[in-house]
């Protein structure tokens, strides 16, 4: 995502999750999205030229606020992100920005956070300052609370191995184009036809699905018939899918949730 833009920066999240086993990946990811946050130089964002991109780019940047693992006497970081750091985020993000128009928190390791640091972090993210944003890196997304994820855009950074395959793409499309037309009766037909897929090859096809949801919602590409709230309502559904996967859920009653919620109540056109 080191080409990572936005056509607008009004339409930004408040709060991202910026997914990856690789430290540099996520760390580079977030310096992204944070000088996207911060950008005053007009038209797509980040422009990369602006003071205020240059100063995050340098890491000077005071509106730029990175919370980190402490680390104890001998230098290692210590195993969580403590509570006290996040109620530290909570009371900073209400004081205005020094010059640009939010504040950005990065929030490193966010996946060592405990229930009672999430919960913290999950008032500011429910009820956020019009001022300040926040980009939570993770390892292991699965750690955060759903109720935290849930308030959250995800973006996963994958290496080229983990690039969804060709067949993966062109059934994430299928599916996409039943959900777009709003018929559940498309939608059940699609599921039907492939609930025998296999264990891997439904989970690279969820992969592939929230792949182009992201790229849906961070990169303003067409949509369809789908406005921003279905896309985010799609990305929750396929994160819950892809959390039944990875525990072992079959891939029958996975597909029948599909069936069931990918077009909202009132939305069937038959």
């Amino acid at each position: 995502m080191d080409n990572l833009s936005f056509k607008d920066g009004k339409q930004l999240s408040h709060a991202y999750i910026v997914a990856s086993a690789s430290v540099e990946d996520r760390a580079a990811t977030a310096l992204r999205l944070a000088q996207a946050l911060v950008c005053s130089g007009g038209g797509a964002v980040p422009c990369g030229v602006c003071r205020d991109c240059r100063k995050a780019r340098d890491g000077v940047h005071p509106d730029v606020i990175y919370i980190r693992r402490q680390r104890d006497d001998n230098g290692t970081p210590k195993k969580e992100l403590l509570v006290e750091q996040v109620r530290y985020m909570v009371g900073d993000a209400y004081v205005l920005p020094n010059e640009a128009a939010r504040k950005v928190y990065v929030v490193e390791d966010a996946d060592t956070m405990n229930a009672s640091a999430q919960n913290a972090a999950l008032k500011l993210l429910e009820e956020p300052p019009k001022a300040a944003a926040f980009i939570l890196c993770a390892a292991n997304p699965a750690m955060l609370l759903p109720t935290v994820r849930s308030r959250c855009v995800e973006l996963r950074r994958n290496s080229d191995s983990d690039v969804p395959d060709e067949e993966s793409g062109r059934l994430a499309g299928e599916f996409l184009a039943a959900a777009d037309t709003g018929s559940r009766a498309e939608v059940l037909k699609w599921c039907v036809g492939h609930e025998g897929l296999e264990p891997a090859a439904a989970r690279d096809f969820v992969s592939a699905v929230l792949a182009e949801v992201d790229e849906r919602l961070c990169f303003r590409a067409p949509a369809g018939n789908f406005d921003r709230r279905q896309l985010m309502r799609l990305w929750e559904l396929f994160t819950k899918c892809r959390d039944y996967l990875g525990a072992n859920t079959g891939v029958r009653h996975v597909f029948g949730l599909l069936a069931v919620d990918a077009v909202p109540d009132g939305k069937d056109n038959q």
